[in-house]
């Protein structure tokens, strides 16, 4: 453990989902964002059969490599350096960010009706020591008529999501049940994050 507590983070996402989520907890954070031009989309690549959770926690490791080694680059002060990413899977089937509001209205045609897993892994380094927690959560659909999710995707709001949904914005509407966490869904599970923080000295 570091000799005195860290006095604030690194949150390295562009999510504003989870820096509300910190700042709903009370976390002081600095964003630690990717360089113009710098490869982040070929992390998120799906490897051929790959498990979702295995994803999900090998694409966080990831992320967490890149952004030490942008702290590094940038001979920024020392803080611990927090990363997460979060997949939507029915069955073995991952469901990433749609690339269009095509691929959105497909996403959403198999997810409703049916339920399916939100899985968040979370990873945080500090004074050369690495803790990694996922976070798992199933949230079941009402049906859906191809009008109600067409309505949904005009909205905007699918593109740039796991699942091509938030479960913080309309679609709120037809979700008929959640098990798990609600902060996990919605990008940062707010339990598993507290114990990696207390891991790193901080004081939750």
């Amino acid at each position: 453990m570091s000799v005195s507590a860290p006095r604030f983070i690194y949150l390295a996402s562009q999510s504003p989902r989870r820096r509300q989520l910190l700042e709903q907890v009370g976390v002081p954070h600095e964003l630690l964002l990717a360089d113009p031009g710098e490869d982040t989309e070929s992390i998120e690549a799906v490897a051929p059969g790959e498990d979702p959770t295995a994803y999900v926690c090998r694409v966080t490791g990831l992320k967490l490599q890149a952004a030490l080694a942008r702290l590094r680059a940038r001979d920024l002060p020392p803080a611990p350096v927090l990363c997460s990413d979060t997949t939507v899977a029915l069955g073995q089937r991952i469901f990433g960010k749609p690339a269009d509001a095509q691929e959105a209205v497909s996403m959403l045609r198999e997810l409703a009706g049916a339920t399916h897993r939100v899985l968040t892994a979370i990873a945080i380094a500090h004074d050369g020591r690495q803790h990694q927690a996922v976070s798992e959560s199933r949230v079941t659909f009402e049906p859906l008529t191809t009008a109600q999710i067409e309505r949904y995707v005009a909205s905007g709001e699918p593109l740039g999501k796991a699942g091509a949904y938030a479960i913080q914005g309309r679609m709120a509407l037809h979700v008929s049940h959640i098990s798990g966490s609600y902060s996990g869904i919605m990008g940062l599970p707010l339990f598993e994050t507290g114990q990696l923080l207390r891991a790193v000295g901080w004081p939750c």
